[in-house]
């Protein structure tokens, strides 16, 4: 039984390590000083001793603040609208019964298979004939759509019992109180997951605001360090203290969510 449990402890302190160690060192790079070598054999993580001149660089070089309030703009609008929009989608399909129900849902399903990359000139073509292109409305109108948020809630609505929907139409109720009060109550955990996921989607979005946008000062965070590589150069310092300025947003949102996150998959393990 201690020879099961000591295996079992080993091996997820070496899981953990294996998606960890990158992040520690990418951190050690990023506060190493210039007299201490960033690649060596043993790896070296501990700076002697720590700086900050790298941060400040990264910080400086580029706008990057500038290019962080972009990535919070396009974060506040496109997740509740992505939220929004996938939930009222997902109440008729789970919920109403009309004909091609079934055929709606498969096709919206099926967007799920296809690459990224594939629908990258068909939604340009359309931003661009819309006269999005090159605006803050070009890169967030394509992220409040997602097959995979649809799908999530429309399960989640599914598992609502058909008899509380029914004796609430019974009681006058009409479908958008239905969906206010009845559906997202029971899908808070399931709306917090897509949040979350949301949120750090838009936030590391590279290839399409990069497809979509020419001006600089509309740039997300992550084309901010993909533009301070470009300025760098071979300096990896730098780049290593931007980027994890770029994640901390990340990690600190997680953290606050992270409980709704444990509810939402302790629910799904219940259902």
């Amino acid at each position: 039984m201690i020879l099961r449990r000591a295996g079992t402890y080993i091996l997820l302190t070496a899981i953990a390590l294996a998606f960890v160690g990158p992040f520690l060192i990418l951190l050690s790079a990023g506060l190493k000083p210039a007299d201490q070598a960033v690649f060596s054999f043993p790896p070296d993580v501990i700076p002697r001793p720590p700086v900050l001149d790298w941060v400040i660089e990264a910080w400086t070089a580029i706008p990057f603040p500038h290019y962080m309030w972009n990535s919070v703009i396009y974060v506040a609008i496109t997740v509740p609208a992505y939220l929004i929009v996938s939930a009222l989608c997902a109440y008729p399909l789970a919920q109403m019964r009309f004909r091609g129900r079934n055929l709606i849902f498969f096709a919206i399903l099926s967007t799920m298979f296809l690459p990224g990359e594939v629908m990258l000139i068909p939604r340009f073509m359309v931003v661009s004939q819309l006269g999005m292109a090159d605006t803050f409305a070009g890169v967030i109108l394509p992220g409040i759509l997602s097959a995979f948020g649809i799908f999530l809630l429309r399960q989640t609505f599914a598992g609502v019992p058909r008899e509380i929907v029914d004796a609430a139409r019974t009681d006058g109720c009409h479908e958008l109180r239905i969906f206010w009060h009845v559906m997202l109550p029971a899908a808070r955990p399931t709306l917090a997951i897509l949040a979350i996921f949301g949120f750090i989607s838009v936030w590391n979005s590279f290839l399409w605001p990069l497809v979509v946008l020419k001006d600089s000062a509309k740039y997300p965070i992550a084309l901010g360090v993909a533009y301070l590589a470009g300025i760098t150069g071979t300096d990896v310092r730098s780049l290593a203290a931007g980027t994890i300025l770029s994640i901390v947003p990340v990690v600190v949102v997680f953290m606050l969510m992270q409980r709704h996150v444990l509810e939402g998959m302790r629910g799904a393990v219940k259902g």
